[in-house]
């Protein structure tokens, strides 16, 4: 009898907690971790005034857009602004461009942040390794425009290096002046920019893996190559896949600052990319709606590769962004 009392009286109690645990719901939490929810104002703000607000101007790409009448005011046009880039041959270059250079950022630049992860994780002198991340870093933290300089400063036909060269016989190089040679100085520059800065999730990622498997594999006889194949690389394969969908995300969004200050007239062929195309037809022309048009379409593009690459990467059995 006592027992029946108590599960009823437990069963009562339980069926009171469940309404009042969901009346304290959300302004519970809010109050309970009232610290962290203030926090997220800033983000929240900047995320809220930055990449959603200015959606607004979508409009624009389907409007022929007059600055006095405003987005709201503006006439539509019926879809002429993506008939017009749509039959222009330079916007077909401009995309072409944008996915070469992209490509080969993918292909050269991205296995450089996973291999120097890899090489600054092997070194054994602890004061060394930490010399060489704060180095590495470096140039991610230095602008374009400074970067811009330096190349041209080193790489231009009466730069640093060819004068170095013409001074011990030999022939200027066209870094910068034979489109091809471009090509590769815009990957190789991207990689010294940015692979030192690409390690910290690989390394923060290999602090993760247990000890434990090394040591068995050393037990089984596995040299320092056979540990980083086996158990190293599987070890931040999920990071890996991770940053992969998020540039192939991005295959057809193109910095601004990085073409702009190391292109010039000589490469055009090969350097104008859809950022600048932009700036160029929307910004300094005023064509506003060419510029929003070209835009949207970049951002749709951008969409359906990052989709794509995350419903393949779940095929695969990886977990993907979602």
């Amino acid at each position: 009898m006592k027992a029946m009392n108590s599960s009823a009286a437990l069963d009562k109690q339980e069926s009171i907690g469940k309404p009042l645990a969901r009346r304290r719901g959300l302004f519970y939490h809010i109050k309970h971790d009232i610290l962290l929810y203030l926090m997220l104002i800033v983000p929240v703000v900047y995320i809220a005034t930055f990449k959603y607000a200015p959606m607004y101007g979508i409009q624009i790409a389907f409007k022929d857009y007059n600055i006095f009448q405003g987005a709201s005011l503006s006439p539509w046009n019926n879809f002429a602004t993506f008939k017009e880039i749509f039959s222009s041959p330079q916007f077909f270059q401009v995309v072409r461009n944008t996915l070469v250079l992209n490509g080969l950022d993918l292909i050269v630049g991205f296995p450089a942040p996973i291999i120097l992860a890899i090489l600054i994780n092997e070194l054994v002198w602890t004061k060394f390794k930490k010399v060489s991340q704060t180095i590495l870093y470096l140039p991610h933290f230095l602008s374009w425009v400074i970067i811009g300089g330096i190349v041209t400063q080193l790489l231009s036909p009466t730069g640093m290096l060819n004068s170095l060269i013409t001074h011990m016989g030999g022939d200027t190089l066209p870094f910068l002046t034979n489109k091809y040679a471009w090509v590769a100085t815009y990957s190789l520059v991207g990689v010294w920019q940015n692979a030192g800065w690409g390690t910290i999730l690989y390394l923060a990622a290999m602090t993760g893996i247990d000890k434990q498997l090394y040591e068995a594999a050393e037990a089984d006889g596995a040299g320092r190559f056979a540990k980083i194949w086996h158990v190293t690389l599987p070890g931040i394969r999920s990071t890996i896949v991770l940053l992969l969908i998020l540039q192939l995300g991005n295959i057809m969004a193109i910095n601004f600052d990085r073409p702009f200050n190391i292109q010039n007239n000589l490469v055009m062929d090969f350097g104008d990319v859809i950022s600048t195309y932009v700036y160029r037809v929307g910004i300094q022309s005023a064509n506003f709606s060419v510029g929003a048009a070209v835009g949207l379409f970049q951002s749709v593009i951008c969409l359906i590769f990052l989709v794509t690459s995350n419903f393949i990467s779940r095929k695969l059995g990886e977990n993907g962004i979602w």
